[in-house]
């Protein structure tokens, strides 16, 4: 169930202090690009210089209704966390069911439909199933799970999603938006794609393997090449070491704690399946829970995650980044630093001038694409 179809006609809550945002608002927001594919980033494993990061506070997922119908997903932020503190990221939604339909059988039909998005990044991370995207920008594009695709939407794109996973299949996954600076929401949009060989586990230690999604760490660098520098890891942990795949990549220096840059002051861990131990909480972190940590202190940066009890597992995302605090106007799929930015951006909608930068066929029809342009593929 990926998501986002009619948030553009749903025009509810407009926020102009990122301090009102909260889970409800979701519904409600060119110049040289530039982006960061990892290398701006560098995040290390260590022995210790550093304390380890003191938790603020854990909170209960939520969940919300993204079609406006019985249809649900659960939500780590804003529902959890609200905006201003998880700032950068916007949103993270999960889904995890069994696929009941199956792949389509039109190539231009998609579940969730052609909608648009402007001012913001976007992942979508399917850990099982078959993620299937199309866009404006010409792409129609079929990945295997644990696999990734990725937008940064700048001045723009409609897009559709799913239909690819085989019925009686399970179909997980995860959305998440990462807002864009002010000065970056009109660049022109960029695409990726990555396949689950561009993206390999890395093993961690004898209990728990990695996957780098965005910025870098355990010498691995991610492939989504977002607007700002951000850091995304998926963790597996098993006590037995189960989990840890045979040929996950070996790293050079195989301590387990992971030092957080200091630049970055917004870190949030979201377990999403079983439970895990962080730093030295007292208390097992259990799924469907958020953990703020605190990320304010230039020398308490040191994470350290680990199983709860011998045999026990768990699944965990961390999220870290640099807070823009900027001012958010965020409307349905458009998320905008002003209101007048925001209604600009909805008569371009209404007027059929959005979005700017498209194809020169109609995207929404495969049997439209110059075959040119299926050779050069």
């Amino acid at each position: 169930m990926l998501h986002r179809t009619q948030r553009f006609i749903a025009l509810v809550t407009v926020a102009t202090n990122p301090a009102s945002l909260g889970a409800s608002s979701r519904f409600g927001p060119l110049a040289a690009s530039k982006h960061y594919s990892s290398t701006n980033t560098t995040t290390t494993t260590t022995t210790t210089t550093t304390a380890t990061m003191d938790i603020l506070r854990v909170a209960k997922e939520g969940t919300t209704h993204p079609f406006g119908d019985s249809r649900s997903v659960q939500q780590a932020f804003p529902a959890a966390i609200p905006v201003e503190e998880a700032d950068p990221f916007l949103m993270c939604d999960t889904w995890d069911m069994m696929e009941t339909v199956g792949p389509s059988e039109d190539p231009d039909h998609f579940p969730v439909g052609w909608h648009p998005h402007r001012g913001f990044d976007i992942c979508t991370y399917v850990k099982h199933g078959v993620g299937r995207h199309g866009d404006s920008l010409g792409n129609r594009e079929t990945f295997e799970s644990p696999g990734m695709q990725w937008m940064a939407t700048g001045s723009g794109v409609v897009h559709a999603e799913g239909g690819a996973t085989p019925k009686g299949q399970r179909n997980q996954g995860f959305q998440i938006w990462i807002n864009s600076p002010a000065e970056s929401k009109m660049d022109n949009p960029r695409y990726g794609t990555v396949p689950p060989q561009d993206m390999p586990a890395v093993k961690v230690d004898e209990t728990m393997q990695a996957r780098v999604l965005a910025g870098e760490a355990f010498g691995v660098k991610g492939k989504f090449e977002t607007t700002v520098p951000i850091l995304m890891v998926d963790f597996e942990l098993d006590a037995t070491a189960a989990t840890c795949d045979e040929d996950a990549a070996q790293p050079n220096d195989k301590k387990s704690a992971l030092t957080i840059p200091t630049e970055m002051d917004t870190a949030m861990l979201y377990v999403y399946e079983g439970e895990i131990n962080v730093n030295i909480h007292a208390e097992a972190v259990a799924a469907g829970h958020v953990v703020l940590l605190d990320a304010s202190e230039s020398l308490s940066r040191e994470l350290r995650l680990s199983p709860t009890t011998t045999g026990g597992t768990g699944k965990v995302l961390l999220f870290a980044g640099q807070k823009l605090k900027e001012p958010i106007v965020w409307k349905g799929p458009i998320v905008m630093n002003t209101e007048a930015e925001m209604d600009q951006t909805y008569q371009e909608l209404r007027s059929g001038g959005f979005p700017w930068v498209q194809v020169d066929w109609d995207y929404r029809r495969i049997a439209t694409k110059p075959k040119e342009d299926e050779e050069k593929k």
